[in-house]
């Protein structure tokens, strides 16, 4: 698995979290912050070879 940085959208701290490989993707992640421990969704996409995550907010 690959580690990527994902920044929390409550209180913007970053950390890493692991993805699955490109072969599972997009995938759509249930994840609480490591820092401040808010639910967040992190979604897992590539394009063009390249993985991207992004966390959102379960309100957003």
């Amino acid at each position: 698995m690959k580690l990527m940085s994902v920044s929390c959208p409550v209180c913007f701290e970053t950390f890493e979290v692991a993805v699955p490989c490109i072969d599972e993707l997009p995938a759509d992640l249930d994840y609480d912050c490591e820092i401040c421990c808010r639910p967040m969704m992190i979604l897992v996409s590539s394009e063009q070879g390249e993985v991207r995550a992004e966390a959102r907010g379960l309100g957003d």
